[in-house]
């Protein structure tokens, strides 16, 4: 994944060169690439670890992958842009009961969520903005069995989520920028990503 994301902003600065040199207020989309951590999904899956462990289930080996997201936004003012986020998050651990491991448990998640994002500090080279994003995710959950005794399971569920990033600081040309952002939700309690605007 790693290579993916270099390879998209290898991408977006060859867009950037390509392109007329606008200033911040002529630009009206712009898109984004994330990568953060402290995902809700990752809160969620601690929390049923713990409840898995008061029945004798224990969890170890535990990996995870993400949130990693694209993300757009129209600005229907210069202040005020209305898109959306795509995010997509990994966990997988092995599962042991009675101290022998029975199999290995694996989560997808895949979410979906409009957004809008407040730039309320708009400079050419930097700005300070807030965004707010509320939609579904997509959970898969598959287990793979290691025994005769258990079958492999699968089972998907939606329910809802969000993010609401109080605090995001971006820097560079008016074009293109790199940022940090610090809040709360399925993208993460914190997140760096890179954005080009046009």
């Amino acid at each position: 994944m790693k290579k993916i994301i270099v390879m998209a902003a290898v991408a977006m600065m060859a867009a950037m060169s390509a392109s007329a040199q606008n200033g911040y207020d002529e630009t009206k989309h712009e898109i984004g690439i994330t990568y953060g951590v402290g995902a809700n999904s990752d809160i969620i899956d601690a929390y049923e670890k713990i409840g898995g462990a008061l029945v004798g289930a224990k969890y170890e080996n535990e990996k995870y992958f993400g949130p990693i997201s694209a993300e757009y936004f129209y600005h229907v003012k210069p202040w005020l842009g209305v898109g959306g986020i795509f995010a997509y998050g990994q966990s997988k651990q092995d599962v042991y009961t009675l101290g022998s491991k029975d199999g290995e448990m694996k989560n997808n998640y895949f979410t979906l969520m409009p957004a809008v994002k407040f730039d309320w500090l708009r400079k050419q080279h930097f700005g300070m903005y807030s965004k707010l994003a509320v939609g579904a995710t997509l959970r898969n959950e598959k287990y793979i069995s290691d025994t005769a005794v258990n079958k492999d399971k699968s089972d998907s569920e939606l329910h809802l989520n969000w993010q609401a990033s109080l605090l995001g600081i971006e820097a560079g040309s008016p074009t293109f920028r790199g940022f940090i952002e610090l809040g709360t939700g399925e993208q993460g309690i914190a997140l760096i990503g890179l954005r080009y605007k046009f």
